[in-house]
C-alpha cells in the first residue's frame, strides 16, 4: 500500500529526514514515533505529496506519488497536526466544503456528510459555529473532514494533541473503529497513543529510522530478572554450569537483596530456581524482563542500532 524507498528531504544545509525506507500494507495501524523535530511531520508531508523528496521514491498503491500527486492525494485522508478549520462556518457548512474538495460528488454528499458525523459522534454540534466549539470538538471536525471521501489511508498527525483524558479515549476509539476500513498511520510523540491503538511502531531519531517492528515481538521477554541475597561473583558461580544462562549483569542492590539481569530465555527460569536453590541462596525474585515501549524509546533516542522486527 505504502512504499518508502531511501527516502531523504533537505531545507537548504539541513536534512529533515535521512534515507528513511519501510513498507506498510493494506490494513495495519502504525504509529510513526519520535521526539518533536525528528522528521514525523516531513515525512507525512511527502507521503501524502505536499513536499517533494530530495532524494528517493514514495509509492502509494504502486503509484510513485510525483507521477500523479493528485490521485495519490485522492486515496489518502490527512489530519495535519493544526489542522485548518474555518470558524465562522458552521460544522455541516465546513464538511460540505471539504467534500466539494476532495471531489466527493455532490449527489453523494448528504450520505459522506451523514457518514463522517456519525463516526466522529458531531450530531450535536452539526450545526453549531466551529468558533464555539471545544478543542476535542475541533479535532473531530478535523477526523470528519479526513474521511468524507471514504480514503483507503488515514494519516493523524498528533491527533489527541491537547486533548483532555476523556477526549483522548475518544480519539483512541475513533482510530480503532476507521481502522476496520482503512490503513492508518499516527504520527505522535506519545508513547501511549502508539502502546493503545497501533499494531506496528516506526521511531524516527533526528530525521532516521532506528526501529521498525511490531509492538509485541519489540516488548517479548529478553531475559530474566533475579531478586537474591547474594553478590555478582557468588551468583555468577553458582549460574555458570547453568544451560541457557549467559551474561549476569548486576542491576542494583538495596537493604541486601541483589538485582540481576540475566540474559536467558523465560523457559531457562526453573533451572535457574534450582541452580539458587541448591546453593543455598535466598530467593527474592524471579520473573521475566520485558521491555516496554517507554524503555525501547529511551534506548534509541539514546544512540541504540537499527532494529526492524518482522
Amino acid at each position: 500500500m505504502i512504499d518508502v524507498e531511501g527516502v531523504t528531504r533537505r531545507f537548504g544545509d539541513f536534512t529533515a529526514v535521512a534515507e528513511v525506507g519501510f513498507r506498510i500494507q493494506p490494513g495495519e495501524i502504525v504509529g510513526l514515533l519520535g521526539h518533536n523535530g525528528a522528521g514525523k511531520t516531513t515525512l507525512m508531508k511527502m507521503i501524502t505529496g505536499y513536499l517533494e523528496p530530495t532524494e528517493g521514491v514514495i509509492r502509494v498503491d504502486g503509484m510513485p506519488v510525483s507521477e500523479d500527486p493528485a490521485r495519490v492525494r485522492s486515496l489518502i485522508g490527512y489530519l495535519p497536526e493544526n489542522c485548518p478549520l474555518y470558524p465562522e462556518m458552521t460544522v455541516m457548512e465546513y464538511l460540505d466544503f471539504q467534500a466539494g474538495l476532495h471531489g466527493v460528488p455532490e449527489a453523494e454528499r448528504p450520505t459522506a456528510l451523514a457518514r463522517a458525523i456519525r463516526l466522529t459522534e458531531l450530531a450535536p454540534k452539526a450545526l453549531a459555529p466551529i468558533h464555539t466549539l471545544s478543542r476535542g470538538y475541533r479535532q473531530r471536525v478535523g477526523v470528519a473532514q479526513a474521511i468524507l471521501h471514504r480514503p483507503r489511508i488515514l494519516i493523524l498527525d498528533e491527533p489527541t494533541n491537547g486533548l483532555d483524558p476523556t477526549q483522548i479515549l475518544h480519539m483512541r476509539e475513533r482510530i480503532r473503529e476507521l481502522a476496520k476500513e482503512a490503513t492508518v498511520i499516527v504520527s505522535t510523540h506519545i508513547l501511549q497513543e502508539v502502546q493503545a491503538v497501533c499494531e506496528r511502531v516506526i521511531i524516527l531519531r533526528a530525521g532516521r529510522k532506528v526501529v521498525d517492528g511490531r509492538l509485541d515481538e519489540l516488548q517479548r521477554a529478553r531475559g530474566l530478572q533475579l531478586v537474591v541475597d547474594q553478590p555478582p561473583e557468588r551468583v555468577r558461580a553458582a549460574l555458570a554450569p547453568v544451560e541457557g544462562v549467559g551474561a549476569v549483569e548486576p542491576a542494583g542492590e538495596h537493604a541486601g537483596r541483589f538485582t540481576y539481569r540475566l540474559e536467558a530465555s523465560p523457559e531457562a527460569a526453573p533451572r535457574v530456581a534450582r541452580a539458587v536453590q541448591e546453593a543455598g541462596f535466598a530467593l527474592h525474585g524471579l520473573c521475566p524482563e520485558t521491555r516496554d515501549l517507554e524503555r525501547l524509546f529511551a534506548e534509541v533516542q539514546t544512540g541504540g542500532e537499527v532494529r526492524h522486527v518482522a
